[in-house]
């Protein structure tokens, strides 16, 4: 849904900011057109912007469409609560994949979304469609789960209110029945999702913890619904998450 015009922000550094933040998980190139359509500024205004932003280094021009450059994934590497916890992660999710030989992620939570901070495959593993930097809906995710379950109530609520999308003819779309799932992924330490965000692929994963006992991340192990025991998986997941949460808390 794109903004009305009064809607738009006013300053220029913000309208730039929408035309980054345009660009989904799902897309390589986007033309002014769309661009445009998606951020609700007008054309001649979005050209404008846009050519600001590939003398920066933020775009890239590829023929008559636009894509992101690599100088934005640099700045996303010098954040340093994401390299800290993801080198601190790395060792646990290396040694999830060797003794799974499936798609290891490390997650947080990102509003209505869980956000994919890293992720450890193969040629063994069952293709996802998930990558580093991508998002999906919490509601749909073994990740997310955990974030609505061990998050404060105004989170779920906020989430609920929104609507709870259909991914596939598995995904929970009633807050009623999400609820109880998520009693269930607190009490087991644990969330799991059954062909819920992809048909064929399923997950689970358990919270990792600040040195405060603050939930910030999540680990998951995910893979095909075919082959996957999710209750067999959750132990490891579970000792992956809690050695990193042991980590970060002798870290600070």
């Amino acid at each position: 849904m794109t903004a009305g015009v009064g809607d738009l922000p006013r300053s220029v550094l913000a309208r730039g900011l929408l035309l980054l933040d345009a660009f989904t998980s799902a897309d390589t190139e986007l033309t002014l057109a769309e661009l445009s359509a998606r951020t609700g500024l007008p054309k001649a205004t979005a050209h404008r912007l846009a050519g600001q932003l590939v003398r920066w280094g933020g775009l890239e021009r590829a023929g008559q469409c636009y894509r992101l450059s690599m100088k934005l994934f640099e700045l996303g590497q010098r954040v340093p609560r994401r390299r800290e916890l993801r080198d601190a992660a790395m060792p646990y999710l290396q040694d999830l994949y060797e003794s799974t030989h499936e798609n290891i992620h490390l997650a947080v939570p990102d509003g209505a979304h869980t956000l994919f901070l890293e992720k450890v495959t193969g040629h063994r593993s069952t293709p996802i469609c998930s990558r580093v930097g991508s998002r999906m809906p919490v509601h749909c995710t073994a990740t997310g789960k955990l974030f609505l379950a061990l998050g404060p109530p105004e989170y779920f609520a906020r989430v609920a209110a929104a609507g709870l999308a259909r991914r596939t003819p598995r995904t929970i779309v009633l807050p009623g029945l999400l609820r109880k799932e998520l009693a269930r992924a607190q009490e087991r330490g644990y969330g799991v999702q059954s062909e819920e965000s992809e048909v064929g692929v399923s997950a689970v994963a358990a919270p990792v913890f600040d040195s405060r006992r603050r939930l910030m991340a999540a680990i998951s192990i995910t893979g095909s619904a075919a082959r996957m025991d999710l209750e067999r998986l959750a132990p490891a997941v579970r000792t992956a998450a809690s050695a990193l949460t042991r980590e970060l808390a002798g870290a600070r």
